[in-house]
């Protein structure tokens, strides 16, 4: 159990210096399309790869700070963010809110929020493989674009997707992972906790164990 003390270190509360030198690209130059924002929100837009594009409203590509250190990924829009056009904006996206807040971080402040897919599976069913592969360009060339210090991977298929495992994220939680070279570390996805909050105390964890990765990798001088 933390001690109130404990909670505000593990918060990171207090000034976060940055160096700022450019960081090496975690892809490779040939592992995705040379996307710029305007062409790769375009394609997202008009993208008929897999079946899901005869169903959604609209593609969902993403929001928040493009030059973003904290890159949060979901797993893929719902109705709201369907409609909407922008991830987690529902009861899922509030409890997402309150969890940067609790570390303090805010939505759209050095913090870019996508999913897996852009597509809004119907019935809010879990994602295929077909789909999560037809939508995988997409989401390195985000990474590429963003080149983020650290991913935040909210449940399972976020998490299995990057991390190329078939592992629970029960057993992949409470570590810090790597996907081509950026620290990863995986928690719950905020809809699983509005239907099993006795797990939000696990979710904290993460998150303390987030933002000292973070912490240590932007050292004051």
């Amino acid at each position: 159990m933390l001690s109130r003390d404990d909670v505000f270190t593990e918060l990171g509360i207090g000034p976060v210096w940055r160096l700022r030198e450019t960081p090496a690209s975690p892809l490779s130059p040939d592992a995705t399309p040379a996307y710029t924002w305007d062409t790769l929100t375009d394609a997202v837009a008009h993208c008929t790869a897999c079946k899901l594009s005869a169903t959604r409203t609209q593609g969902v590509l993403g929001v928040g700070d493009r030059n973003a250190d904290w890159l949060i990924i979901g797993e893929a829009p719902g109705v709201e963010e369907d409609a909407q056009g922008e991830p987690f904006v529902g009861p899922a996206g509030k409890l997402l809110d309150a969890m940067l807040a609790s570390i303090g971080l805010t939505r759209g402040d050095n913090v870019y929020i996508t999913n897996v897919l852009k597509s809004h599976p119907p019935g809010n069913r879990n994602p295929e493989p077909d789909e999560v592969a037809a939508c995988r360009p997409y989401l390195l060339a985000q990474i590429e674009l963003i080149q983020p210090r650290l991913i935040l991977a909210l449940g399972r298929f976020a998490a299995q997707s990057l991390l190329d495992t078939d592992e629970t994220v029960e057993h992949l939680r409470g570590r810090v992972h790597a996907f081509q070279g950026v620290p990863l570390v995986a928690t719950y996805h905020p809809a699983y906790l509005l239907r099993k909050p006795t797990d939000k105390a696990r979710a904290w964890e993460d998150l303390c164990l987030a933002r000292r990765t973070y912490n240590s990798l932007t050292p004051v001088p």
